[in-house]
């Protein structure tokens, strides 16, 4: 069986299309003096089709002093990571979120104050840019940490024996219940059900780094005596985790009405895409996102369409 670490190098390492490699680097080429690295992920990774999509990226950086000859960009990164950007390239769009090496290190791992990077990059993502060898260790290092976070929050709420494809629906139904999210109540399912022979192999390797101790026999997980009550510590955190998910959606989303143009189109984009619904924006909440933002996510709440 290999590593945990080598199975994400090598996924990490696997092709994507030349578009999006392209895209990459002209990402990185924005940000000379500070770019280490820059990943693909998200649902577009699935997708052969990606005109008409919104690709996701992360751009890592070696410091956000380095990044931005804004200062204030720079404090709002450090306070409220990542901050995140439209771009444009070559007929296609993404937005961009930005953070440091530290912290994204930091933001894979159970110390997280939310769930919101660890969950993304449990998930196959794609380095599709870097700067050298070492940056690209360092990248395999982070995400690392995301898919036993994952997996150990999951533990800590299932039964003494579990399949190890629902324990990772589990982790996942639990992150998205922790962030304010538009996508359907089967996306958790869907996600795992895309690739669930990846998902065996990166859960078989993350369950050996697990605070919570457990064993595969038979092919299920058993969870093994807990004298260090890791259960009862990951049981208590969760309750504070998903109060900070859903106000960090929010307070990132009016963050993002200072650094993101075009922001509360792309908001309602998101939500029709992934709920279904027809929103419309109103020339007066392209010209006040801050206000529309604040105005649209109650509304949308009491709807249902986010959770």
């Amino acid at each position: 069986m290999h590593s945990l670490t080598q199975l994400v190098a090598d996924e990490l390492a696997i092709p994507a299309h030349p578009q999006v490699q392209a895209f990459a680097a002209h990402i990185a080429r924005q940000y000379p003096n500070a770019a280490s690295a820059v990943l693909f992920y998200g649902s577009c990774l699935r997708s052969k089709q990606l005109e008409g999509q919104m690709l996701d990226f992360y751009l890592i950086v070696s410091s956000y002093e380095a990044t931005y000859t804004q200062k204030w960009l720079a404090t709002w990164n450090h306070r409220l990571p990542p901050n995140v950007f439209p771009f444009q390239h070559d007929g296609l769009v993404a937005k961009v979120a930005v953070l440091s090496e530290a912290d994204f290190h930091d933001l894979n791992r159970p110390a997280a104050s939310a769930v919101s990077v660890w969950a993304r990059f449990a998930q196959p993502s794609r380095l599709v840019w870097s700067t050298d060898a070492a940056a690209r260790v360092s990248v395999a290092n982070a995400i690392s940490g995301a898919a036993p976070t994952l997996l150990n929050a999951a533990l800590a709420f299932t039964e003494r024996e579990v399949d190890v494809l629902d324990l990772w629906q589990t982790g996942f139904r639990m992150t998205y219940d922790a962030e304010l999210r538009a996508e359907r109540n089967d996306r958790p399912a869907s996600v795992v059900d895309f690739d669930p022979d990846r998902y065996a192999r990166f859960g078989h390797a993350a369950l050996q780094h697990t605070p919570i101790a457990n064993e595969i026999r038979g092919g299920k997980v058993h969870i093994l005596a807990d004298p260090q009550c890791r259960i009862m510590q990951e049981r208590d955190r969760w309750p504070a985790l998903r109060r900070n998910g859903k106000f960090l959606t929010v307070a990132r989303l009016a963050k993002a009405a200072f650094t993101y143009a075009g922001g509360i189109d792309y908001l309602a984009w998101k939500i029709n895409r992934h709920a279904g619904t027809q929103i419309e924006i109103k020339p007066w909440q392209r010209k006040w996102p801050l206000l529309a933002a604040l105005f649209l996510v109650p509304k949308l709440l009491l709807k249902g369409s986010v959770r």
